[in-house]
């Protein structure tokens, strides 16, 4: 039979490896907490990361909404803008037809005029030495 002193060694024993799983499930509780407190540090970087995406997809949405109005907007005026443009030319083409028409006449009178100039200057040079010579037998000049 065992005695009292075999069954309180074998408590002792039981009651250090109890005290061994204490400290170590005391450990891992430390650890697990520390994971825990780290996972949540961690998730809480990530949700921030997502809510600064979130933000910046609606600020790029709200914009491309604007840049498609303005878009528009832009197109439509371009429209208006040619129509305008198309009226107007329809408006002027005969003005603008009429003016290089007399501006062609004016370019032939200005011919003209220069050479009548021209032909009067070199009949009048042509003339001088006659009229010169006219002019000293009448005024009896030698």
């Amino acid at each position: 039979m065992t005695s009292n002193d075999d069954i309180l060694r074998a408590l002792g024993r039981v009651e250090g490896r109890l005290t061994g799983i204490e400290e170590n499930v005391a450990l891992l509780r430390q650890e697990m907490g520390d994971e825990k407190a780290s996972a949540h540090e961690s998730r809480t970087v990530i949700h921030r990361r997502l809510d600064e995406q979130a933000r910046q997809i609606a600020h790029l949405d709200t914009r491309v909404a604007i840049t498609g109005g303005a878009d528009t907007q832009i197109r439509a005026e371009i429209l208006t803008l040619k129509e305008t443009v198309e009226k107007n030319q329809e408006t002027v083409g005969p003005a603008l037809e009429e003016w290089k028409r007399m501006k062609s006449i004016g370019y032939g009178i200005s011919g003209l005029i220069a050479f009548a100039g021209l032909t009067t200057g070199g009949v009048i040079a042509y003339a001088s030495d006659g009229a010169v010579a006219a002019l000293r037998h009448w005024l009896k000049i030698s």
